[in-house]
C-alpha cells in the first residue's frame, strides 16, 4: 500500500471534512465542535493466554461517537496498526454513513491492536472474549451495537455475542451484527456491503457516461467487499473485471478474470498473486489503471495528491472507509471522475447490520429477497438523495453526501437540546 496510508492522521481528515461542509452550510459555534468530537472513547489493555502458555497484554479501543441520532454502530477491527485515531475517524464516518442511509442510529467503532494472520483460532477466540469484556459496560441493543471488520467474521461476532450474554445471564443476540444465521443473524448480511456498493454503482452509471456491461473494473482489496462487488458486478451487470489485489499483490488481464476460480485461488493460497493466465500488478499500479470503474477496497489514505492526477477510471467507488483524502478528492472532481464516498458507496453492510438488529429485537426474520429488496430500495434512495444535493449546490458527491448526513445530525442535536 502506498506510504501516505501510515503518514496521514484519519482524525484529522475527518475532522477537515465536517470544517469542509459546516462552512459550506453555515454550521458554527457549538454545534460544529459537537460534529469534531466523539462522545466517548474507552481504551483497554488487556491479558490473553498464549497457546503456549504465556500471556500477552493487548490493547484495544471503542469510540462511540455521536448518539443524536439513536445507539451508535460500528465494526471492530483486528490489525497491527489500529490507533485510537484511526478508531476515532472510523466512528465519525459511520455516524455520517448511517445518516446518509436514514438509519436511527449514530456511530461507533472498535479496534484491538495484534496480528491476526499469526494468531492460532484459540488464541482469537480467547482475545475476542476478553476483549467484549472490557467494554460489555458500553455496548448493548439500546446503546452500541458492534460488527465484523477488517480481520473479524461472522466466528468472531459469534464468541462476542456469546460472551456478551454470559454476563448478562440471558441470550441477547441483538447486541452484535454480522453473526451467524444460526445465532440470529440475518440473511444477506456477508454480501450486504459489496451488494450495496454494486447497486450503487449502477445507479451512477448514467450520470458518469458509464456502461457497466461490458465496463472494465479494477478491485484493490479482495476481501469480504472487494470480492463480493466484483462477483455481483460481474455475473449480474455483466462488467468485465481486469484487475484486482490483496495485500501481498494484485494480478492484471486485460480479457477480464474469472472471479469465482480467482476466489477458489486466494481460498488454496491466502492471495490472488500468481493466479494463472494473469501480470502481476502493484497495489500502487492498480490504482491507476485506465479502467471504466476502479473500487478501493482496502485501507484508507490510498489516493492522495500524490497519485490522485493519475486515476484514469471513470467511476471511483470506494467500498473501503476512508480511502481518498480531501485534496485528493479535488483533483478528481476537477478531473471530471465521479467519486462514489465510502459513506454512501459502502452503506450496504451497516444497512442490512440494521435489518439484522430489527430482525433479532423482533424476533422475526426475512427471507433473502426481502432483505436485498430492503437493501436495494436503501441504497437506491440514498444516492438519488447525495446526487439531487450534488447538482443542487455544484458540489462533488463527498460533500454532498456529507450534507445530507451532517444537517441531519445537526437536525437532531437540535431538537434534542443539551441535558441537563
Amino acid at each position: 500500500m502506498p506510504s501516505e496510508a501510515v503518514q496521514i492522521n484519519p482524525f484529522e481528515t475527518a475532522k477537515r471534512q465536517v470544517d469542509i461542509v459546516c462552512d459550506l452550510i453555515g454550521i458554527n459555534g457549538g454545534i460544529r465542535e459537537m460534529l469534531k468530537y466523539p462522545k466517548r472513547e474507552l481504551s483497554v489493555n488487556f491479558p490473553v493466554r498464549m497457546d503456549d502458555g504465556s500471556y500477552r497484554v493487548f490493547s484495544g479501543y471503542r469510540v462511540q461517537y455521536n448518539m443524536a441520532r439513536g445507539p451508535t454502530k460500528g465494526g471492530i477491527r483486528y490489525h497491527p496498526n489500529v490507533t485510537l485515531d484511526e478508531v476515532r475517524a472510523l466512528a465519525a464516518w459511520m455516524t455520517w454513513k448511517c445518516a446518509v442511509v436514514n438509519l436511527p442510529y449514530g456511530g461507533a467503532k472498535g479496534g484491538v491492536i495484534c496480528d491476526p494472520k499469526h494468531m492460532s483460532p484459540g488464541e482469537l477466540e480467547r482475545l475476542t472474549r476478553r476483549y467484549a469484556s472490557e467494554i460489555a459496560p458500553l455496548i448493548g441493543p439500546e446503546m452500541d451495537i458492534p460488527a465484523p471488520d477488517v480481520y473479524t467474521d461472522s466466528q468472531t461476532m459469534a464468541w462476542f455475542m456469546d460472551t456478551y450474554s454470559m454476563l448478562k445471564g440471558y441470550s441477547v443476540p441483538g447486541v452484535i451484527t454480522g453473526k451467524p444465521i444460526s445465532l440470529g443473524g440475518s440473511e444477506g448480511r456477508g454480501e450486504a456491503t459489496g451488494r450495496g456498493c454494486a447497486y450503487v454503482i449502477r445507479e451512477a452509471a448514467p450520470h458518469a457516461k458509464v456502461k457497466v456491461k461490458g465496463g472494465t473494473v479494477a478491485v484493490q482489496g479482495f476481501g469480504n467487499a472487494g470480492s463480493v462487488v466484483a462477483k455481483i458486478l460481474a455475473e449480474e451487470q455483466g462488467a468485465k473485471i481486469v484487475a484486482v489485489s490483496d495485500s501481498r499483490g494484485g494480478v492484471h488481464s486485460p480479457a477480464g478474470l474469472d472471479i469465482p476460480a480467482l476466489e477458489a485461488h486466494k481460498a488454496k493460497t491466502g492471495s490472488v498473486v500468481g493466479f494463472a493466465g494473469t501480470k502481476p500488478v502493484t497495489n500502487e499500479e492498480l490504482l491507476e489503471l485506465e479502467v471504466d470503474i476502479l473500487i478501493p477496497a482496502a485501507l484508507e489514505n490510498q489516493i492522495t495528491p500524490k497519485n490522485a492526477d493519475r486515476i484514469r477510471a471513470k467511476i471511483v467507488a470506494e467500498a473501503a472507509n476512508g480511502p481518498t483524502t480531501p485534496d485528493a478528492d479535488q483533483v478528481l472532481y476537477e478531473k471530471g471522475i465521479t467519486v462514489l464516498p465510502d459513506v454512501l458507496a459502502n452503506a450496504g453492510g451497516v444497512t442490512v447490520s440494521y435489518f439484522e438488529w430489527a430482525q433479532d429485537i423482533q424476533g422475526f426474520f426475512w427471507t433473502l429477497k426481502e432483505v436485498n429488496d430492503r437493501l436495494e430500495r436503501v441504497m437506491v434512495s440514498s444516492y438519488a438523495g447525495v446526487q439531487a444535493e450534488a447538482q443542487k449546490r455544484k458540489v462533488h458527491n463527498r460533500t454532498a453526501a456529507y450534507v445530507v448526513a451532517i444537517s441531519r445530525v445537526v437536525d437532531a442535536i437540535r431538537r434534542r437540546g443539551v441535558f441537563p
